[in-house]
C-alpha cells in the first residue's frame, strides 16, 4: 500500500458524490468547499503571523 488515496480512490469517491448529488449540484458544492479551504488557509495564516508577532495584534 503506496498511500491512503490512490487515483482509484479518488474516483470512486468522485462517482459517489456525483450519483449522490447529481450533476447541477457540482459547481456549488466546488464552490462551497473552495471557499471553506480558502476561510481556513487564511485563518492559519493569521495564527502564523499571530506567532510570529505577538504583540502586534490587540483583541
Amino acid at each position: 500500500m503506496e498511500g491512503l488515496l490512490q487515483p482509484t480512490h479518488l474516483f470512486f469517491i468522485l462517482l459517489i458524490v456525483l450519483i449522490i448529488f447529481g450533476p447541477g449540484k457540482l459547481p456549488e458544492l466546488g464552490r462551497s468547499l473552495g471557499k471553506g479551504i480558502r476561510e481556513f488557509k487564511g485563518a492559519i495564516n493569521d495564527v502564523k503571523e499571530e506567532t510570529k508577532n505577538p504583540g502586534s495584534k490587540t483583541s
